[in-house]
């Protein structure tokens, strides 16, 4: 038979690619099969070997309506056999077919060729020695867990080059990885479909066999054909444009051939966009494509992306090697966003600012995306890791940069204040767990890779290159980043090949001091105590492991290499001394510091280590807290370290309590903001006890003289930081149930749905969260009809968050029910089972149960990604339930992608149920003698 046209009476009479129906109505029911692309054919090279710079891929892609059989016209007339593995396509599964053609070369004879593969299946396969007989592979051997398939050949291919053809039918999914379908809605509210791809970290594989690796690298030529209202988008820009001959509605894309890269960073997006474009200074050509009617959205991001291409081009001091960058809004997707080269994929919210509708937090938030995946189009694209080991060198580093480059951009957004906050110290509580991993791990199967896309990887690899920055100082760093940079262009890099080149330029034991960091899970505590003999200060330092479990009890004798920076009173912005301890305990004198000056220990929090004072030394800080005398970011950091010390039972949490009071000063937002955190850690404890209302009294008290010092509405001169600071501050007071609080914004969330006065966007979480927390079945509802009345996707994302802060147990089920409907789009539906979660400990039941009854669907729509490692941690993490439940639930429904999740989040209740145990009582008494004692009886 002849293949090409089977496939299109099989497809036509078995599937409808629209409706999604197993029967033959493509023609008849579909209102406007335009909509959908299906991917019908493309064509493949590549040569050389593995570590050859000149190996080349080329792909052709051809796009065309489900309507133009046509088009199969493209596809050789090949005889052969329909694998009886294909059977009928699934009624839930659109497929893709595809013809490629690659050019290799045979480094040794073989009668077998293994490939990645996976969701595929192999119609036909041959290969052309040059100059010889084309031979046809005989049998298709998938090894399904592996994620390979092994074509075998009935005779010998000898040493050379030739073509390997192979011929393979797909699943188009919607499961955001690999070859997928988002689903969007148009101005005119009809739905349609854009084809996407999202594959890091192997799923290039879902889409076409390859050989999916990052040391693999190849270049890549890249044509598609779409209907000729879509726009086409690839890595490189467009050649050219042409009319297709064979149908008017069709046109043939081809784009320029891309650097040599890995297959991770291939992409193409067809679809309904507009967009608006600029050329950043160094002329590279910037757009920012938005959904259609959106374009005045795209703006901001576009300014940002303007900025930051020169800024890393001098900062690296190496040129954005490809001509222009597009960023562009995808419905339906995964992660924050995707650096393909050339083409960066983001979530509408992490791309998308409304100049009236857009909070302050959202234009932050797409400042820091657009910075760190343009940081990837030269830190991961153009060097790339050479194995999933040092996925950190990509992402570490990005991280780190993307605050860099924020600072330079927006220097009034105090964001080095911030990354403390939102990174080093997220990173200190996964890293304290015995059940952490070293930020350079072992990575084999691909669901490992998985895995290790956390906070180890991202904010503790970001955290120590701020560290070993701070150590280095900017000059040499930057000497360093660009001998790195030229050394391996377009090539595969280790962490060693870092370290050597940072070592190089700086001349300081780089590698000695960072595999200490890199290469053994965790961090050190140090502990400090002071002597005044005469006019100097004699410290004593010593570090050991810090454990989330307490004191660190192991028969080992972890040591880390750890830049110490001491500033005392006399001058809390400059270090007095700076030394690297590198054994278990070190002595240092301080000269000419008196008796009434404090010393401070880790300046600015860069050193990652948590530090632990003697009483007498913690006395005298508390006055440079109510004073502010000490940083920002160093009240931050002794706070912080107080509080983790206090969960891991090393001090009292009534001793941290004690220093909350004293912050009662604080006018910085990032500050009020890890204070709210710690806070609502320690009420999602005490929500367990008889005693929740005395911490929520606390919470008033605290957050009160701050809510009276911001007030409702802005003042002149004030900016950013002071909206992000009265959002946090009215949400926290809303959520505790401040009287004066609670009747603001009930009357202010009247005026807005009436129409009468609509909120401001930095206004509208606060009172959301507020008119819920305190609301009742009429409430729900109003947000339910605010959610689908929004136009803005981070309206809908704002309002999905707070939901599960209602109350009732039959409110909390109807949200949860929503979070799976088709209102909610497949990526957020894990938000809002975890503010469910995270409302109340009702909701933490009930969420959990949820889980646990519709694992199946969940499991099946994130299964492979981190999407679901974050759905196990927002509904389990912060269950005081038994280990044993939670352990029997994942012994029976297993998620290979968050084995190591599950571990910790068990972890954690054990952790929780050992704080409260501990620490319960004298909370308590602590807040009974904070009311006074009890008035005296007759």
């Amino acid at each position: 038979m002849v293949v090409a046209l089977l496939r299109c009476s099989w497809l036509l009479e078995r599937f409808c690619f629209l409706c999604r129906t197993g029967t033959a109505c493509c023609l008849k029911c579909c209102p406007a099969p335009s909509n959908v692309l299906v991917w019908v054919a493309a064509a493949l090279r590549y040569s050389g070997s593995e570590k050859d710079e000149s190996s080349r891929w080329k792909i052709f892609f051809f796009f065309a309506p489900w309507k133009h059989v046509v088009m199969w016209e493209l596809i050789d007339e090949v005889e052969v056999e329909m694998p009886t593995s294909l059977g009928c396509p699934p009624p839930c599964a659109p497929l893709f077919l595809m013809l490629m053609t690659f050019l290799l070369q045979v480094k040794h004879a073989t009668n077998q060729i293994v490939m990645n593969c996976a969701d595929i299946d192999i119609i036909t396969a041959s290969y052309a020695p040059e100059g010889d007989e084309e031979v046809h592979a005989t049998g298709f051997n998938y090894q399904n867990e592996d994620e390979k398939v092994t074509l075998s050949f009935p005779s010998t291919l000898q040493k050379g080059t030739g073509t390997l053809k192979i011929d393979f039918v797909g699943e188009l999914n919607d499961k955001m990885k690999g070859f997928y379908r988002s689903k969007y809605t148009t101005p005119t509210g009809d739905t349609r479909y854009a084809a996407v791809t999202q594959f890091e970290a192997t799923d290039a594989r879902r889409a076409f066999p390859c050989w999916d690796e990052p040391a693999i690298k190849a270049t890549f030529d890249i044509s598609l054909v779409v209907p000729k209202d879509r726009v086409a988008l690839s890595n490189m820009n467009v050649i050219d444009r042409k009319p297709y001959p064979d149908d008017e509605n069709l046109v043939e894309v081809k784009f320029a051939r891309t650097p040599i890269m890995s297959t991770y960073l291939v992409a193409f997006v067809v679809g309904e966009y507009d967009f608006v474009e600029t050329r950043s200074l160094d002329g590279v050509l910037v757009r920012v494509y938005t959904p259609v009617g959106k374009a005045e959205q795209g703006k901001f991001a576009l300014e940002v992306a303007a900025k930051t291409l020169p800024f890393y081009k001098d900062y690296f001091n190496v040129p954005y090697p490809l001509p222009k960058i597009d960023l562009i809004a995808i419905a339906d997707f995964a992660a924050g966003a995707m650096e393909n080269w050339g083409l960066v994929t983001y979530r509408e919210t992490a791309l998308l600012i409304d100049p009236k509708n857009s909070c302050s937090s959202s234009r932050q938030w797409v400042a820091l995306v657009v910075g760190h995946e343009l940081a990837h189009q030269w830190f991961g694209n153009l060097v790339t890791m050479e194995w999933w080991t040092h996925l950190w060198l990509n992402e570490g580093f990005a991280s780190w940069i993307e605050y860099l480059c924020v600072d330079h951009c927006f220097p009034e957004y105090d964001i080095w204040t911030q990354f403390v906050s939102a990174d080093y110290t997220r990173a200190q509580e996964l890293d304290a767990l015995d059940n952490s991993h070293p930020i350079e791990v072992s990575v084999g199967h691909p669901s490992e890779v998985d895995e290790i896309f956390d906070a180890i990887s991202y904010s503790k690899g970001a955290s120590v290159i701020r560290m070993l920055h701070d150590y280095i100082g900017d000059e040499d760093f930057r000497k360093g980043m660009n001998l790195y940079l030229t050394k391996f262009l377009q090539k595969n890099a280790a962490t060693e090949d870092l370290w050597e080149s940072l070592e190089k330029a700086s001349g300081k034991p780089i590698a000695a001091v960072m595999n200490t960091w890199t290469k053994q899970m965790g961090f050190p505590l140090i502990y400090v105590e002071a002597e005044q003999v005469k006019d100097d200060k004699v410290l004593k330092l010593v570090q050991k492991k810090f454990c989330a479990s307490g004191p660190y009890a192991g028969e080992d004798f972890p040591m880390w290499m750890v830049p110490i920076s001491i500033c005392t009173s006399d001058d809390p912005t400059s270090a007095k001394m700076q030394v690297l301890m590198d054994k278990p305990e070190l002595t240092l004198v301080l000269k000419d510091v008196k008796p009434d000056q404090w010393v401070k220990l880790n300046l600015g929090t860069v050193g990652f280590y948590r530090t632990q004072y003697s009483p007498d030394m913690l006395e005298s800080l508390i006055p440079a807290i109510k004073d502010l005398s000490l940083p920002p970011v160093d009240r931050l950091g002794l706070q912080n370290d107080l509080f983790s010390l206090a969960r891991a039972g090393i001090i009292s949490t009534v001793e941290v309590l004690k220093v909350m009071e004293a912050f009662v000063n604080e006018p910085n937002y990032t500050v009020w903001s890890d204070l709210s955190c710690n806070l609502e850690i320690l009420s999602t404890l005490l929500s367990h006890t008889d005693f929740y209302e005395e911490i929520q009294v606390f919470v008033k008290d605290v957050f009160s003289p701050i809510g009276e010092r911001l007030g409702w509405d802005p003042k002149p001169g004030e900016g950013h930081l002071d909206a992000l600071l009265r959002g946090l501050v009215l949400g926290k007071l809303g959520k505790a149930g401040h009287k004066a609080t609670l009747e603001e914004a009930r009357r202010r969330f009247k005026d807005h749905v009436e129409g009468k006065n609509i909120l401001s966007a930095d206004l509208r979480s606060p009172v959301y969260v507020t008119i819920l927390k305190h609301g009742d079945s009429t409430t729900l509802d109003t947000m339910l009809k605010l959610h689908k009345q929004a136009d803005m996707q981070e309206e809908k994302n704002r309002i999905e968050r707070v939901l599960g802060a209602i109350s009732q147990p039959e409110l909390i089920q109807k949200v949860l029910t929503f979070a799976l409907s088709e209102e909610v789009r497949p990526q957020d539906t894990v938000s809002v089972i975890g503010g469910v979660a995270g409302g109340s400990k009702q909701g933490r039941k009930a969420a959990w149960k949820f889980v646990r009854d519709n694992w199946e669907e969940l499991y099946n729509r994130y299964q492979g990604g981190f999407l679901i490692s974050r759905l196990i941690k927002v509904c389990v993490a912060l269950r005081m339930a038994l280990v044993l439940c939670v352990q029997a639930f994942f012994e029976s429904h297993p998620a290979p992608s968050a084995e190591r999740t599950v571990q910790q989040c068990c972890e954690n209740i054990l952790l929780n149920a050992a704080w409260l145990k501990r620490d319960s009582e004298d909370i308590h008494q602590f807040f009974l003698q904070r009311k006074g004692p009890p008035p005296a009886t007759a």
